[in-house]
């Protein structure tokens, strides 16, 4: 999972700028975030939410669905923290690692294609062990995908769905793990919607996801990411985001928690699809991320009005 991080992050300073004429209002932002995002080709959606002031968010196509990409690896991990909290194993048992997956469609197996040289350090330790914690840390931090699988298989999708609802998350599904081509070509993906992901960063957020020690674990996890491009693109180091992106062709996300240096936080997610230019949408991202963050540098008190 490799992002080009230079060329977007030029568009990014370039499309602040184009919008940096909001006379400081949620109401101008709001605009300026439609307007810039009404020029782009592909489909968008929005979701940014105060977590001291609940009643201040912006919403665009807040309930459209999109393919969710690694974005689902949040509800996986969500799934995690809630089984070791009911005993079924605690999250420092060991399991070996495997290269071996079988599809939801008819049970065939399947591997992935995988480069010992990559960042995720697990895709050159096929046949050690690791503890479940750590292939969890790797399935956020750096989108490991054969962590993810081995997480999947461990906790069982339809109980990670079934987990989101429980939180609230009405339209998102984890159906599967990664590459499994004979579901994905019979249409069988992850799915999300701006709202869903919103609701369950909120809930870790707020020490609602199993209990506050197992939230704050997450958000720690969530705090280490590797890939910064959207979100975390165009922030000040002072910024701490906890964020988790995805991408697939033509689909780029980002879904995260800013917090500020006086206390202050926001959680915003950031989905795109049918986009042509992939580093395009990267560059908007994390644009949109930088004019969320300038309103707060530039409101110390944020309101509706």
């Amino acid at each position: 999972m490799t992002y080009r991080i230079f060329a977007p992050l030029l568009v990014a300073l370039f499309l602040v700028s184009a919008c940096n004429d909001s006379s400081g209002t949620l109401g101008d932002l709001e605009a300026d975030i439609e307007s810039m995002l009404s020029e782009e080709d592909g489909t968008y959606a929005l979701f940014y939410k105060d977590l001291n002031s609940p009643d201040v968010q912006i919403t665009i196509n807040p309930d459209t669905m999109f393919h969710a990409a690694s974005t689902m690896k949040t509800p996986v991990m969500i799934e995690v923290f809630k089984q070791a909290e009911e005993g079924r194993f605690s999250i420092y048992d060991s399991i070996r690692i495997e290269n071996r997956f079988y599809s939801i469609v008819d049970s065939s197996e399947f591997s992935l294609e995988l480069d010992p040289n990559a960042d995720d350090p697990y895709e050159a330790r096929v046949g050690e062990a690791a503890t479940i914690y750590d292939l969890t840390h790797a399935m956020i931090t750096y989108s490991s995908n054969i962590a993810t699988n081995l997480i999947i298989q461990l906790v069982g999708a339809e109980n990670v769905t079934q987990t989101m609802r429980e939180l609230g998350a009405d339209s998102i599904e984890v159906l599967r793990g990664v590459y499994d081509m004979k579901a994905f070509d019979r249409g069988l993906s992850n799915r999300t919607t701006a709202r869903d992901l919103a609701i369950i960063l909120e809930s870790i957020a707020k020490g609602e996801v199993v209990d506050a020690e197992a939230s704050q674990l997450m958000l720690d996890i969530l705090q280490d990411q590797f890939y910064k491009d959207i979100i975390a693109g165009d922030l000040p180091d002072e910024a701490i985001v906890a964020s988790k992106s995805g991408f697939i062709t033509g689909v780029r996300h980002d879904s995260g928690i800013v917090y500020l240096p006086d206390g202050r936080s926001y959680l915003i997610v950031y989905l795109s699809k049918n986009v042509p230019d992939e580093d395009r949408s990267v560059a908007t991202g994390a644009a949109v991320s930088r004019m969320v963050y300038d309103f707060y540098m530039e409101n110390p008190v944020v309101s509706e009005q």
